[in-house]
This record gives C-alpha cells, sequence and structure tokens, in this order.
C-alpha cells in the first residue's frame, strides 16, 4: 500500500499531479483512444463544444456548474469506448473586451481616438494574449477533461474565414440586406445592439400627463408619457380603435405643443387602453411600437435624438445640443410655462440598458445590416418540432420556440472597432458577436476548410469526423442569442443540426433566491471553493444540488459534504487496501463468480450492479443530481457501513476464502470506476494504487 494512504485526503497533494498526468499522457485528445475488445462502441464518436467564455471572462458558479456536467458527460463516454472529443475555446467578446481596454487605456489618460483603430487593436491582441487564457486555466483547475491541442478562438484566422463565408453566402441569397431602422442604441459603446443584448432595470420615475390641443380650439386630448422629451418627434397621438371615449376624435388634427406641428389622431389596436388615458403620444423614430404604428398609418418621422445621446437640431432650439435629461426639464418647464402640464405622478418603470456599461438604450433610425430570418426561423422550428433535436428539461422548448416564431429580420451590424469586419467593400462596422459565434460548433471544426476541399486540399479530418456533435449543455438567458443561431446556421451551411440534445442546466442563485452578483458582494468564486475545498468536492456540491431541473439555491455546506465524501472514499480505500495487502490479490471480475458467497456478498452485489444500472440511466438522461445521490448512498450506506463492517467479521472465517477480500476489493475498484466522471482527482490516484490486472489510467478504462 502507498504511503500516501497513511495520512488523510489532501487534494492538494493530489490534484495538481494528477492534471498533469492526463495532460501529459494525451489522455484528453481523440487520438488517445482506444478500442476495447468487442465494444460496439469503438467506432463512435462523441462531441461537445465548450460555450465559449469570454474573453475576458473568470469562471463563476454557472460556468463551473456547466463544465461539470460537460467533463461527466465525456468522461464516462471516454470509458465506455467512444472516441471522445471535447473542444475548448473562448469568445473575442467585441463590446465587452472593447470596453475593458478602454478602461484600461483611461488609467494612462488615452482614449481609442487617441491611439487610432489599427494601434487599439494592437493593444486588444496584447490584452488578450495576457489575460485571454484565465478563464481556460481555471477550468483545468476544476478538472475539465477538454483538449487543450484544439482550442479555438473566433477571431483566428480559420474562424474569420468561416465568418466572412457565412455573410456572403447570405448577401448572395438576398438575406443580407443594408436598410435604415429604429434600432437599440447605445450612446456610451456608440453602436447598435439586439434586443436580446438589453438588461433591464427599475427606475423611479415620473408619468406626465400632457395636454395636447385640438386645431379646431374644440379643447384638449391628453396624453401621458414617462419621456416628455421625445413629444419634439411627435407624429400623431394613437388610440385603440374600441376605445369608446376617443371615436368621435380619430381623424381629427391636433397641436404639438411647443412644436406647433399638425399632427392626427390615430386609432391602432397596439394602444392599451388602460394606460394612462388610453391616448398615447406617437414618435416612430424613437420607440419601437410607435414606429409600427407610424408605418401601418403612413406617419412622418422626425429624429430629434442624435447617436451621441444629444437632441438634433430637429428637436428645435429649444433642446439642441442638450443632453436627454437636460430636454426633459427643459420641455416640462416650458410646458408649465404654456398651461399643458396637466399633472405629474411617481412612477416605477423598467428602463432598457446596455449590457456592458449599464447607459440607457435610446430606440433612434440608424443604417444597418439587417439578416432576413423567415427562412431560418423556420428551418430551427422543425428541427425541434420535428424532435431531432430535443431540450432537456422539455419545458424549455416553449421560450425557443416562443422567439423563433416572433422573430423580426436580425441587426449583425456593429459600430465598434473589435470584431469580425463586415466582408463587404468600404465597411467599417464589424459583426454582432452572436453572428459569428453562432458558427461555433463546425467553424471550430475546421469548416470553412473543408467548404472548399480539393485534390490537393483534403477536407478537414476533424470536420468529417466530429461533426454533428452530440449535446450542448448552457444557460437559459442565451437560449435565443446563441442556441436558435447555432441551429438555423447548422442547418444551412452543412446540412446537418449541430447537436442532438440541448441541457439547459439549472441557475445558481443565493440561498434565499435571489441572483448571484459581483457587484453586490453576492457572488461566489469557484476557485475560492477549490482552494478550500478541492475541485472534487466542489463538483460534488455543484452537482449535488442539480437536482429535477430546478434552479439552485446555494449552500455551501454541500461542498463540505463533497469533501467528507473524499475523506470517506480514501478512508474505505486504505481499509481495502490493508485489508489485501497479504493475500496478492489482483481484480478481475471473473475470479468473483465462483466464490463461495455468504448473504452479504451477495447483497453487495446486488446493490452494485443497481448502482451501476441507476447511475448509467440518470446520467443518460442528463439527472446528474439523482446520479450522484444514488451513488453516494451506495457507497456510503451499502458499501461502508454495512458491507465493509459485515466484512471484518468474515476474516474470522476459515483458511482458504480471503474472508469475501475479492469481493471488497472488486466492490472498491467498481465504485471508483463510477464515481470517476464526478469526482475524478480523487478517483484515478485511488486508481493508481488498486491491485488491478493489465491496469491503465482510469480516465481510459472501460465503464
Amino acid at each position: 500500500m502507498s504511503n500516501s494512504f497513511d495520512k488523510p485526503y489532501n487534494p492538494k497533494d493530489v490534484e495538481e499531479k494528477i492534471y498533469e498526468f492526463w495532460e501529459k499522457s494525451g489522455y484528453f485528445a481523440p487520438e488517445a483512444h482506444q478500442p476495447q475488445a468487442g465494444n460496439p462502441n469503438n467506432d463512435k464518436t462523441f462531441t461537445i463544444t465548450v460555450p465559449p467564455p469570454n474573453i475576458t471572462g473568470s469562471l463563476h458558479l454557472g460556468h463551473a456548474l456547466n463544465a461539470t456536467i460537460q467533463d461527466i458527460l465525456i468522461r464516462k463516454k471516454r470509458m465506455e469506448g467512444y472516441k471522445t472529443l471535447w473542444l475548448p475555446g473562448t469568445d473575442h467578446a467585441g463590446i465587452a473586451t472593447q470596453n475593458v481596454v478602454e478602461k484600461d487605456l483611461k488609467k494612462q489618460g488615452i482614449s481609442r481616438h487617441d491611439l487610432g483603430k489599427e494601434k487599439f487593436l494592437e493593444k486588444i491582441w496584447e490584452w488578450k494574449e495576457k489575460y485571454g487564457h484565465i478563464i481556460l486555466n481555471q477550468f483545468k483547475k476544476l478538472g475539465a477533461s477538454m483538449d487543450w491541442s484544439r482550442t479555438r478562438f473566433t477571431m483566428d484566422s480559420g474562424y474569420q474565414e468561416a465568418v466572412k463565408k457565412v455573410f456572403l453566402h447570405y448577401h448572395e441569397k438576398g438575406w443580407m440586406y443594408k436598410a435604415e431602422r429604429i434600432v437599440n442604441w447605445c450612446s456610451r459603446c456608440a453602436t447598435s445592439l439586439s434586443d436580446l443584448e438589453l438588461e433591464y432595470k427599475e427606475i423611479e420615475s415620473s408619468l406626465y400627463y400632457i395636454k395636447y390641443p385640438l386645431k379646431d380650439g374644440s379643447g384638449f386630448v391628453i396624453v401621458a408619457t414617462t419621456r416628455p422629451e421625445t413629444m419634439l418627434g411627435d407624429s400623431a397621438v394613437a388610440v385603440n380603435p374600441k376605445d369608446e371615449k376617443y371615436k368621435p376624435l380619430v381623424g381629427k388634427t391636433l397641436i404639438l405643443p411647443i412644436v406647433n406641428r399638425e399632427i392626427p389622431i390615430v386609432a391602432d389596436f397596439a394602444i392599451d387602453a388602460t394606460f394612462g388615458t388610453g391616448a398615447v403620444k406617437v414618435t416612430p423614430a424613437h420607440d419601437f411600437i410607435d414606429a409600427e404604428i407610424g408605418e401601418r398609418n403612413k406617419l412622418e418621422i422626425h429624429k430629434i435624438i442624435g447617436q451621441n445621446g444629444r437632441m438634433v437640431p430637429e428637436a428645435g432650439a429649444i433642446c439642441e445640443g442638450l443632453k436627454i435629461s437636460k430636454c426633459r426639464e427643459k420641455v416640462i418647464e416650458k410646458l408649465k410655462e404654456l398651461g399643458l402640464l396637466e399633472k405629474e405622478e411617481p412612477y416605477k418603470h423598467n428602463v432598457a440598458v446596455c449590457y456592458r456599461c449599464d447607459t440607457i438604450i435610446e430606440p433612434l433610425p440608424s443604417l444597418q445590416w439587417f439578416l432576413k430570418m423567415d427562412n431560418l426561423a423556420k428551418m430551427a422550428i422543425d428541427e425541434v418540432k420535428s424532435g431531432r433535436i430535443k431540450f432537456h428539461p422539455q419545458k424549455w422548448e416553449g421560450v425557443y420556440l416562443n422567439w423563433l416564431e416572433n422573430v423580426k429580420d436580425w441587426c449583425v451590424s456593429r459600430q465598434i472597432w473589435w470584431g469580425h469586419k463586415v466582408p463587404i467593400e468600404g465597411e467599417e462596422d464589424v459583426l454582432d458577436t452572436w453572428f459569428s459565434s453562432a458558427l461555433w460548433p463546425f467553424a471550430t471544426l475546421g469548416w470553412s476548410s473543408s467548404a472548399e476541399a480539393t485534390a490537393d486540399k483534403p477536407d478537414s479530418n476533424d470536420f468529417k469526423e466530429f461533426y454533428p456533435t452530440q449535446i450542448l449543455s448552457t444557460a437559459r438567458d442565451i437560449i435565443n442569442l446563441w442556441v436558435t443561431r447555432m441551429i438555423f446556421s447548422g442547418v444551412e451551411f452543412t446540412g446537418k443540426k449541430p447537436f442532438s440534445d440541448v441541457i439547459i442546466h439549472a441557475t445558481i442563485l443565493t440561498k434565499d433566491g435571489k441572483r448571484m452578483s459581483k457587484s453586490l458582494g453576492t457572488g461566489i468564486d469557484p476557485m475560492t471553493l477549490i482552494e478550500k475545498y478541492g475541485a472534487d468536492a466542489t463538483r460534488f456540491g455543484l452537482i449535488w444540488q442539480a437536482m429535477g431541473g430546478q434552479d439552485i439555491h446555494w449552500a455551501e455546506e454541500h461542498v463540505m459534504a463533497g469533501k467528507k465524501f473524499c475523506n470517506k472514499i480514501w478512508n474505505a480505500t486504505r481499509f481495502v487496501l490493508k485489508q489485501i495487502a497479504d493475500c496478492e490479490l489482483r481484480i478481475t471480475e471473473p475470479q468473483i463468480e465462483n466464490q463461495n458467497l455468504t448473504e452479504a456478498d451477495k447483497q453487495i452485489l446486488e446493490k452494485l450492479k443497481n448502482a451501476k444500472e441507476s447511475v448509467s440511466k440518470q446520467t443518460d438522461a442528463f439527472e446528474f443530481g439523482q446520479a450522484l445521490h444514488d451513488l453516494y448512498d451506495f457507497f456510503w450506506r451499502d458499501f461502508c457501513d454495512i458491507y465493509i463492517e459485515e466484512n471484518k467479521k468474515q476474516n474470522s472465517l476459515p483458511a482458504g476464502r480471503h474472508g469475501g477480500k475479492e469481493i471488497l476489493l472488486y466492490v472498491l475498484a467498481s465504485s471508483i470506476k463510477l464515481l470517476h466522471p464526478f469526482m475524478p482527482f480523487i478517483t484515478e490516484e485511488i486508481w493508481q494504487n488498486l491491485p488491478v490486472e493489465n491496469k491503465k489510467a482510469l480516465i481510459i478504462e472501460s465503464w
């Protein structure tokens, strides 16, 4: 028995050493695949591509949970004889990375404009080389068995070629077009954003009731708004056609206060008759719903807010050049002076903010590139409705389908410097980060070179061998941002679905059920847990709480329980190794079949059989928490508390039977195999110390 078992289990003595052993041995690469005699899986591949984290990111609990889920799957399939590939990589994260580097420059007293575009991009590449690998190294600390030799980055040259091909393909089909449309605009980042890139926060504001005089002098129509400054760009006042109190006024003309422009009263079903007075101002240039009302009613468009977040000349002399907040003050002051402000009420409501810099978003018209979504959405819908792609839990199919069935054309251009440049001559815009990451499952495998295969330049072996992938595991907040787009991209460009199953893992919340937040101090760093308890215990705590698709109310005590379980496994191993020290035993399953079995032997073998079936079944059904609970119960209660105790009695049996020691060793070895995908470090360390016939590394042993 190794001297290491003479002392308590210490993950710091094991984890770094074991990971280095795996890496140096090349076991993470599919080339390390060793066919198992008679195994029907020998010719099958199993591929997962990691959801690429931003190069600006560091590991959070959600990443850690997702990576553990993927590692469980890949390790089990590797042991089952599949040729496995878990492909790692990172995303260039356009806006996020540009913001980080700009903040870094600001500390030095310079801006990107001081450097110019070329020098600024050089700074970003320097930053990426220095910091972009941090999260990948953190995945290693967790035990992730990714093939690091195949690490990809969304700005790699091959990936850039794939993005270019995709854009031009859409352009040639007439699905990619340029138009001036109302978009979400961040004045701080100076770029357009998609609806999915917005966050919402509640603010305390006011609801202003403003009198709009009728042209014929017969009275007023009172409208309620939270944004009085935008009235300077109004084109109409709209009411619901079923609202009886306004029916006589539809078609009449109003005089827009301050501006003194004549505007009509129109009827439109988009109006909520219960909001405010039931009459709503319509500003087609600065509100998405208003833009649709304007299009249906052929209203004029008056753009009054510029891309710098200040009022433009068309807003009139009262506000030209002012920030939006200052313009609001001026408008309210003028309305009071004219006697047209009926009242003002406190009002709480949600406003859209930039997901990167928290600036309030301004909808405004802008010339952008758009991708037509009609045909692509149908493709994506069909893949799921047909059952070719399944969501787990199934309830998330509804979120996926609902968005696609109501999707609008995708604004894919961004006015920043870092990213994939729009591949049209004379264009300076870059593409939405999600446009490039939509290609991840096939662009990472060499699809762009595959698409140009010739006799002199053969097809990409990785693309041919490992695409389609099998499983995607990700968070629910990017179902529409990413999952939908990968599915239609895969079908459009490869003719095949990119994966068969989508696991939407639980969201980890604080113990009282709130979102974790670094800024509020409620976020938990997995690296701190790994340092304190070890990676296996951290993985245990994450998976133990992942039960039945419900969100996790984080409790660190489950990580502590994982540490205790490591100690239990270690101590049980020490006991078994001491028991067999004088027996020259080697664990091979057939040795057990002809033994004279006691009742305790029969019971533990039956329970082991049940545990094997349960863990395999639950893991294949993506019920990872339940699989771990079943395995924990078997090992702690059935094996340690019952069978090992019984074995101590068997040691007094007549000579010649080894007191059930063969079975003791067999059950331990089998348990260590079952535990390996969940707790890989301690199990590999133990396996290396077990007397196993024809022993290989546990990571490539047969399941």
